[in-house]
């Protein structure tokens, strides 16, 4: 398509291109999303991190048990904290999981009072745990299910890194701010919105021919 359609393309075309280049809430970016992406995804605002489930899009990744193997892994490798922990988790899943404070700490409460695992004294008001010899026998027992674990983080954290959408988000960034800045500026007449509409609608046809 070239960037300076004739008038009756225009018209033809101008109502989904006008719409487009000002940021309508819906269409191909996703419903009750601008063009630039807030939403969910690589692209988007959205993540899958945290340990609950339900209606607020926080999908949980890990089962309970599956959630106990993993944080007493972690601590087999070293005493830790509450929030060590979750951050832990989310740096090996690549930051696309974190679990949230509301499931790893009555988790541990759990497995201190099954003794798998055992408070140890430290400094400052945060329990400190490690792993007990009980813990260390459990880890054994199911070792199957804790490398089954293990893997779905390296899988996330794989993922992660191969749909990191921060080059998309930069370049979707500047081109927002072109579009508002050209608009914005003396002169940006109705003509102006079209070919700035029919620019974009190049590109992403371009896009989708990758």
């Amino acid at each position: 398509m070239h960037a300076f359609m004739n008038k009756d393309a225009r018209r033809r075309h101008g109502g989904h291109a006008h719409f487009a280049a000002m940021g309508g809430r819906h269409g191909r970016h996703g419903e009750g999303h601008g063009p630039f992406g807030a939403g969910p995804g690589p692209f988007g605002g959205g993540s899958m991190r945290g340990g609950g489930g339900g209606r607020g899009g926080r999908r949980r990744l890990f089962s309970n048990d599956s959630l106990q193997l993993i944080l007493l892994h972690l601590l087999s490798e070293t005493p830790r904290h509450g929030y060590d922990l979750i951050r832990e988790i989310e740096s090996r899943s690549g930051e696309a999981y974190a679990p949230s404070p509301g499931v790893v700490y009555p988790t541990l409460t759990m497995l201190a009072d099954m003794d798998l695992i055992a408070e140890q004294p430290g400094a400052g008001s945060r329990k400190l745990f490690a792993i007990s010899e009980a813990g260390r026998v459990h880890l054994s027992e199911h070792a199957d299910a804790l490398k089954e674990a293990m893997e779905r983080l390296t899988s996330l954290a794989q993922q992660a890194e191969q749909v990191d959408g921060a080059p998309i988000r930069r370049a979707m960034h500047n081109l927002s701010i072109a579009v508002r800045a050209r608009l914005e500026r003396e002169g940006a007449d109705r003509e102006t919105m079209f070919d700035v509409a029919s620019l974009i609608d190049e590109a992403a046809s371009k896009i989708e021919r990758l």
